[in-house]
């Protein structure tokens, strides 16, 4: 998800050559490649291989982004993208990527150059099915049709792409990451040495025993693949999947152990892209889940509400501080994740899918019985979490001093917006309407007395996090 500082896009040739390092001097892109081959022991003549697993909007833009800076130096690295085969494209979306294809001079030279036009014009008149490993590799994702990537290099078979990589990317859902991962652990019980990983993915589980903690992708990978946690990293940041592809200004962070983090931060900075390295993985792992909660409260406002300006800071407010409140019971420092979070979560807010999902619930467009894995959409990892954050903050185990009834309670009992999702979107008890008469409870808390108990109490569970 991106946005731009202060209203200014710094747009880049996308076939730029070089980067600055943050000293000054230019570092050209062959040297930064160069550079990350070193520290991964590839000799000559052998390519650094890197594959993306899984093909949502984030996964695929993330391989686009790698083949259109390094796809040029073929000798030296490979740049692949791993999905599911199958998946057939329904007819309607078989019309609307004609319709953009047609719309893109540029898309369509390319495709008739390569001979690959006709087999649209044949699915547009319903002559043929395309599928979406079919598509992705003429650009086309099918989570973001109106946004054609470049050409990628598909592979449908897991073993295949995974087997000798040396950079793997989690483009995978939070709630399939674990099965996938069981998965490509048989195709490395041969391997010497183990890949570096980076996760892409924002969401949670929940594990109640023996104490209840959270988990996160980058922990689901360490235990299904037995990856030191010193090889696994997660980036994240305020980024739109197509926004970043279309070169908006964007920061993001790469989080882990210091002896990947700083040169894969070099390795994936951009002039549009700019990447920052941070020791904290797990911490900003979870508020990449958190802030997707949220987000989804924040459409079924805006469809309720008509978009009202006045509802939306209301509910900003009051989600916010609940976020505040939740970052005080993970991190022992949680001002630190201030900026970050509230970047993250303003930009879902925005233009997020997770806030569209609930946009689409307020207006009838979908139900909660429809599933969270949307077509054209991919899936709705907020629902998961909410779950997940409600389970967690349930446990009687956690209970914090209530500031007025001055009794122990769960600290889902601080949080109402959070109980709220939970009814519409899990227990499905009630509807949508419901956020905005959470809102309106006359016995809900002012924010800044949320914010304030969260200050002046000692409410840090070092646990949550599987810390001792």
């Amino acid at each position: 998800m991106v946005g731009s500082i202060m209203g200014i896009h710094m747009n880049a040739h996308p076939n730029s050559n070089s980067n600055g390092n943050g000293n000054g001097s230019v570092q050209s892109l062959e040297e930064k490649l160069d550079e990350l081959r070193n520290l991964l022991g590839k000799s000559n003549n052998d390519p650094l291989k890197i594959v993306s697993v899984g093909a949502g909007a984030w996964g695929s833009v993330f391989a686009a982004l790698l083949q259109d800076s390094y796809g040029q130096f073929r000798e030296k690295v490979q740049i692949r993208i791993w999905r599911r085969p199958g998946r057939a494209v329904d007819r309607n979306t078989a019309e609307h990527l004609f319709e953009v294809i047609n719309s893109r001079e540029d898309v369509l030279r390319r495709l008739i150059r390569r001979c690959a036009y006709l087999k649209y014009v044949e699915a547009r008149l319903g002559e043929r099915t395309l599928f979406a490993d079919e598509i992705l590799k003429d650009g086309f994702c099918l989570n973001m049709i109106e946004t054609p990537l470049c050409p990628l290099k598909v592979v449908t078979n897991l073993q295949e792409a995974v087997w000798d990589a040396d950079i793997v990317v989690n483009g995978l859902p939070s709630t399939e990451t674990r099965e996938i991962f069981e998965e490509i652990s048989e195709y490395w019980k041969e391997r010497i040495t183990m890949p570096v990983i980076i996760s892409l993915s924002k969401g949670i589980e929940a594990a109640l025993d023996p104490v209840p903690h959270i988990i996160t992708p980058t922990k689901m990978i360490n235990q299904a693949t037995g990856v030191a946690m010193e090889n696994i990293l997660y980036l994240g940041g305020p980024n739109i999947a197509s926004e970043i592809h279309n070169k908006e200004y964007a920061n993001a962070r790469i989080c882990g152990a210091e002896k990947w983090r700083k040169p894969l931060a070099k390795f994936l900075r951009q002039p549009h892209f700019i990447v920052w390295d941070n020791s904290d993985l797990i911490t900003h792992e979870v508020m990449g889940g958190l802030k997707n909660v949220y987000a989804i409260g924040a459409g079924m406002v805006a469809a309720l509400t008509n978009e009202s300006a006045t509802s939306k800071s209301v509910y900003f407010a009051h989600c916010t501080s609940e976020m505040i409140f939740i970052t005080h019971l993970l991190a022992e420092e949680p001002e630190k994740l201030a900026g970050p979070l509230l970047a993250d979560t303003y930009v879902t807010l925005l233009k997020g899918r997770n806030a569209w999902y609930g946009q689409m619930l307020a207006k009838g467009a979908l139900s909660p019985d429809m599933g969270d894995s949307i077509s054209g959409k991919g899936m709705i990892q907020g629902v998961s979490a909410v779950k997940a954050f409600f389970e967690l903050l349930s446990q009687s185990s956690l209970n914090v001093l209530h500031p007025e009834e001055n009794k122990p309670v769960a600290p889902v009992e601080l949080c109402p917006i959070l109980k709220t999702l939970y009814k519409i979107l899990i227990l499905r008890e009630q509807s949508s309407e419901a956020i905005l008469q959470a809102l309106r409870d006359e016995n809900l808390n002012d924010p800044r007395e949320r914010i304030e108990i969260a200050q002046s109490h000692v409410f840090y569970r070092p646990s949550l996090l599987g810390q001792p």
